[in-house]
């Protein structure tokens, strides 16, 4: 039996406390917040929904060292559903405290630095893995697993996406995680595999479009920052191409540009009259109460396409992810693609199934027990293997 420690309680951090508690064969799960009424409410909600006593209120903020030493210790692993930007001082307490490790990320280069950590985390013989939520992560193993489906690769092309169910103007769009990490996809460039190389790709850009079974249809694909990860550093010089695109209904892309041109993502101060307001803060006030609506019913969509060889002959491994908001839990399609997502890693750690370390959850993750535990929590992975 393995004891879980969840920092943030929000709806991420209830979906992955859940999915500790029901399939984690937990001892106990401590779902901690700088808000104790947030905790206190996610801790019932799982407790309610698993039917017994297993998940527990703890007030916790992370800036306070010497609190998070102590709810830290004694557990077999920890899971981060705050900002990203906590994520690295609270995985050098983690191997400090010898806890496994991991967060839901958001930012490649603090994913990065968290890996230089890697020596202190086999010293301590724990495993640390960043950025373990829907994109990445759960796009990260599937893109590790279509390659493994082939003899040879050479391109990967990922298209993902979080949609409401029924989208409603004007942005026909709904925001289930934190705007911190939408805007900061927006804003960052994106880094993919070009020509066998590292390439920058500017966000925004390189507008397609993508076909999808009915109800869904036709949707708008392009660049967005953090997608990949460090999936392009792990394959540069074996793929000659890997990119992802985000996906969103007809008409969002030139939104998000006029945006951008008007510079409401910039983090520079600017002054409006009396006041200074940072633009990205002010863009956060105006457009989070916009696309957030408690009533509204969500998808998400992960789709894999790796070009190579099978059999020698000319192949393709195309795998695609739709899952829909749980009627029965009432967790939204997106708390099941990126909390549960981090809870099966969570999991395979305090199991022993991850190497110890600190890594990309392409080479930290096994692919097919992920995969194998995403079909026992109702999320099917469609393969098809084809020869064009």
């Amino acid at each position: 039996m393995s004891s879980f420690l969840v920092i943030g309680s929000g709806r991420q951090g209830c979906a992955a406390g859940y999915d500790l508690a029901y399939w984690g064969q937990a001892s106990e799960v401590v779902m901690a917040d700088v808000r104790f009424e947030v905790a206190q409410k996610a801790a019932q909600r799982i407790n309610t929904l698993i039917g017994k006593t297993i998940a527990h209120p703890l007030q916790l903020d992370v800036r306070d060292a010497q609190a998070l030493q102590k709810a830290m210790h004694g557990k077999t692993a920890c899971l981060s559903a705050v900002p990203y930007y906590y994520n690295l001082p609270l995985t050098k307490l983690a191997i400090e405290e010898k806890v496994h490790f991991c967060d839901l990320g958001g930012n490649t280069d603090i994913a990065r630095q968290q890996h230089e950590l890697d020596g202190l985390a086999k010293q301590n013989g724990v495993s640390v893995i960043p950025n373990c939520g829907q994109v990445p992560g759960m796009g990260t193993t599937l893109i590790v697993y279509a390659m493994s489906l082939l003899d040879e690769v050479l391109d990967v092309f990922m298209w993902d996406g979080g949609l409401p169910q029924n989208p409603k103007p004007p942005f026909n769009y709904l925001l289930t995680f934190h705007i911190a990490g939408l805007t900061n996809e927006y804003a960052e460039p994106a880094v993919f595999l070009r020509d066998w190389k590292i390439t920058q790709v500017e966000s925004i850009t390189e507008l397609e479009t993508v076909e999808f079974p009915p109800p869904i249809g036709k949707l708008e694909a392009f660049v967005t920052g953090g997608g990949l990860d460090t999936l392009p550093w792990t394959y540069e010089g074996k793929l000659r191409t890997l990119q992802n695109l985000t996906l969103r209904y007809p008409g969002h892309y030139e939104k998000l540009r006029a945006y951008r041109e008007l510079g409401l993502w910039d983090m520079n101060p600017i002054r409006v009259g009396e006041v200074e307001v940072i633009p990205r803060e002010v863009f956060h006030a105006l457009f989070e109460p916009k696309v957030v609506d408690p009533n509204q019913k969500d998808l998400i969509i992960i789709r894999i396409r790796a070009v190579g060889k099978k059999g020698g002959k000319d192949a393709e491994a195309w795998l695609e992810v739709i899952d829909y908001y749980d009627e029965q839990t009432g967790f939204t399609a997106m708390e099941r693609g990126t909390g549960w997502s981090a809870a099966i890693v969570a999991e395979m750690m305090a199991k022993g199934e991850t190497p110890h370390g600190a890594g990309g959850v392409e080479k930290m993750v096994p692919p097919e027990p992920f995969v194998k535990a995403l079909g026992e929590r109702g999320i099917k992975v469609q393969v098809e293997i084809r020869y064009p």
